[in-house]
């Protein structure tokens, strides 16, 4: 994925006992300069929330305004990887829901633990500067299992989670995994530590092509059987399924093929990726709202693959090259939905709430609407 941050009151019950690290961190937090006003309405709305809703629907959001037509009847945390808007923060604690930064760090800096209290206390001071309730962290960079990075991965996100759960009342943090805990694009984790250190994992379930290691043919972002599996095996290391939230894609790909078969097989160039000979980056991502515009004259029509439970459709170029584009739709995410359901996850979320189209045109906004009401819980 991919795939960018204060409130003067601070708890009156006293902290636990903390490691020297810690203790560094909290002395960081304090000693530098932060202030700024409330840039709300109603000074109510730059205290954080505090609720803990017994159902998690997570929202990405990459900047502009498109969140201003997100349904927000069930949004409770939106994590905000563009740039920060103070008008969304207000907006998101009208709501209810919180809204926190993204977090990102190169994992060879935070071997060092004094470096690792500096950039927490950065983070917390960013947060509360913007009125935020958190972090998510998103870092998806290669681990080696014996590697030092490995234990200091651990670390970073314990000590996150304790700081900010010190200094901002009801805070949350969050860490981003792969579809996976089978060291997927070599990223090693300690994914049971990580788990109970934060307060949740998103799981993201999607670029799944991104190490394919059979035929080099175009496939579901997402497909049904191997979403599941991945969350089988999080659930067999242990993890508490409370801890884990269904990352979903409303987005798909666009590949080139090199030929198109009758049956559809669409063979795509070797983009090798990590180890693997073959990978999604052969092709390019789409958001949800384009793929609803060219359907239609696609010269498939949408198509739908039972092995992989999931939509595609063909289309020719004008320099006559074949594609065939992957996506999710409110069928297919239905139907990995019900997983959350029937084994008590978290919740759910998406990569990202600006994919779809609030133009407000008919079709596009029923289209819209029926892609946030799959996230609904069905109670």
């Amino acid at each position: 994925m991919s795939p960018p941050q204060l409130r003067r009151r601070r708890l009156l019950a006293r902290p636990p006992p903390c490691a020297p690290g810690i203790a560094l961190l909290l002395l960081l937090v304090r000693s530098l300069a932060v202030g700024s006003g409330c840039p709300c309405q109603e000074q109510e709305l730059c205290r954080p929330i505090r609720d803990r809703p017994d159902f998690e629907v997570f929202v990405f959001d990459v900047g502009q305004k498109t969140w201003k037509s997100y349904d927000w009847s069930h949004i409770t945390t939106v994590a905000a990887f563009g740039k920060y808007d103070s008008e969304l923060m207000c907006y998101a604690h009208s709501k209810g829901a919180r809204i926190v930064l993204k977090g990102d760090v190169s994992l060879k800096d935070i071997i060092d633990p004094t470096f690792r209290a500096s950039w927490i206390a950065e983070k917390i001071n960013l947060a509360k500067a913007q009125y935020m309730d958190g972090i998510n962290i998103d870092i998806e960079q290669e681990v080696n299992c014996s590697s030092p990075e490995y234990d200091a991965l651990t670390a970073l996100v314990k000590e996150t989670t304790e700081s900010f759960h010190h200094e901002i009342e009801g805070s949350q943090v969050t860490f981003d995994v792969a579809w996976s805990p089978k060291y997927i694009d070599r990223r090693c984790y300690n994914y049971t530590g990580i788990a109970d250190a934060c307060d949740f994992l998103f799981v993201m379930s999607y670029d799944e092509q991104s190490q394919v290691w059979s035929e080099c043919i175009a496939a579901a972002n997402a497909p049904y059987n191997q979403t599941l599996i991945g969350y089988d095996d999080y659930l067999k290391m242990g993890i508490n399924p409370k801890k884990l939230v269904m990352g979903i894609p409303w987005y798909g790909y666009d590949y080139t093929c090199l030929n198109l078969s009758e049956d559809h097989v669409c063979t795509i160039a070797k983009v090798p990726f990590r180890g693997a000979p073959c990978s999604d980056a052969a092709g390019r991502q789409v958001p949800y709202k384009m793929i609803m515009k060219q359907v239609n004259s696609s010269i498939s029509g949408s198509q739908w693959n039972k092995d992989q439970q999931a939509p595609y459709y063909n289309y020719k170029d004008p320099a006559g090259h074949f594609h065939q584009v992957w996506y999710d739709n409110p069928k297919s995410i239905s139907l990995k939905a019900a997983y959350i359901q029937n084994h008590g996850l978290r919740g759910i979320g998406m990569w990202n709430g600006n994919c779809l189209d609030y133009s407000g045109d008919s079709v596009a906004k029923q289209q819209t609407e029926e892609m946030w009401k799959v996230l609904k819980p069905t109670l």
